[in-house]
């Protein structure tokens, strides 16, 4: 198996899903000739043509517009937003149309879309660049929402994606593009949509996670395991709409204690479900409160002061050691 990063796993996965079915179409700003600002569909205009891998405007919400109306024609549309952040020109499209046209058109029509879009902290970005908007798409009915953590999970989760009958919007940590390497095979796979997975096992206490956090996470039970010998197992969601309840129910019933790690603000977010979740399934096998850590509830700093701004094995450590104390 090939060695590959995030991105290289990405772009792969476009690839042989534009070589299966002549249906797939991917457009964005700048992903045709040029091949993307961090060269994810570099070569694949070249490959397959400017009919099925082409340029749009610098306009997000013709972008989504695009793709809801060739995705009811038939076609299955990987349409790019170049930043996360840019997604509110295109939410309209996106949460008014795409989502709900199942349910509008009475199962006649679906919109098999896949939405990607490069997010998240700690590369130093300007504003609205590194936003984790996840919060907003995860609370809309008819869009699945994925968060890969590594080249593996992000190659067989896009090609998912890409099969799935409904939209789905695929979020790629910019800090995970390049960070690391995984073997990866070369021949097309799937990792199911909406299955957690356990990344870490553990006995005393669950971290539940998605995204470049679930590395923080995996940093902070390594740390517990040698300087406190509590073993902490941990849980990457890799969808966050739906989430895996079933997967953490199974881990809080064996460890009785949880903390839930995530990117964006606090209020309202994936971290704040999760512990709902938890309580209306598995509050009876509780030894202390679930505990979230998240961000403050600011506008995403500038980039000086960003480091102290996002979790880190620290405050997770710090999370933990209140858990355990209760």
């Amino acid at each position: 198996m090939a060695q590959l990063t995030m991105i290289q796993a990405i772009s792969n996965a476009m690839d042989l899903e534009l070589g299966r079915d002549e249906k797939v179409l991917l457009f964005g700003e700048d992903v045709g000739q040029s091949g993307g600002v961090f060269r994810a569909t570099d070569g694949l205009q070249k490959k397959y043509g400017v009919e099925r891998v082409f340029d749009t405007p610098l306009a997000e919400s013709g972008i989504a517009g695009l793709a809801t109306g060739l995705s009811i024609q038939g076609f299955r549309p990987i349409a790019e937003i170049q930043f996360f952040g840019f997604v509110f020109e295109a939410m309209d499209e996106i949460a008014g149309q795409a989502a709900r046209m199942r349910y509008r058109s009475g199962g006649r029509y679906s919109c098999p879309i896949v939405y990607r879009a490069p997010f998240g902290g700690g590369v130093k970005t300007p504003e609205l660049h590194a936003d984790s908007l996840e919060g907003v798409l995860a609370q809309m009915p008819g869009i699945k929402v994925v968060v890969p953590s590594n080249p593996y999970d992000a190659k067989g989760l896009l090609i998912s994606a890409i099969r799935d009958d409904d939209p789905v919007f695929f979020l790629e940590h910019m800090k995970l593009y390049r960070s690391f390497r995984q073997e990866v095979p070369e021949e097309a796979y799937t990792v199911p949509l909406g299955q957690a997975k356990v990344v870490r096992e553990g006995k005393d206490v669950t971290i539940i996670s998605y995204g470049a956090m679930v590395h923080t996470a995996e940093k902070a039970a390594e740390e517990w395991a040698k300087t406190r010998g509590i073993s902490a197992e941990v849980i990457d969601l890799r969808t966050i709409r739906p989430i895996d309840i079933e997967t953490i129910v199974a881990s809080v019933k064996k460890t009785h204690r949880a903390v839930v790690l995530q990117e964006a603000q606090r209020t309202a977010g994936i971290a704040a479900e999760v512990v709902a979740q938890i309580n209306e399934q598995a509050i009876f096998y509780l030894e202390a409160p679930v505990l979230r850590i998240a961000p403050p509830d600011t506008i995403y700093p500038f980039a000086m002061i960003e480091d102290e701004w996002l979790p880190t094995p620290k405050r997770v450590m710090s999370a933990l050691e209140k858990v355990m104390s209760l």
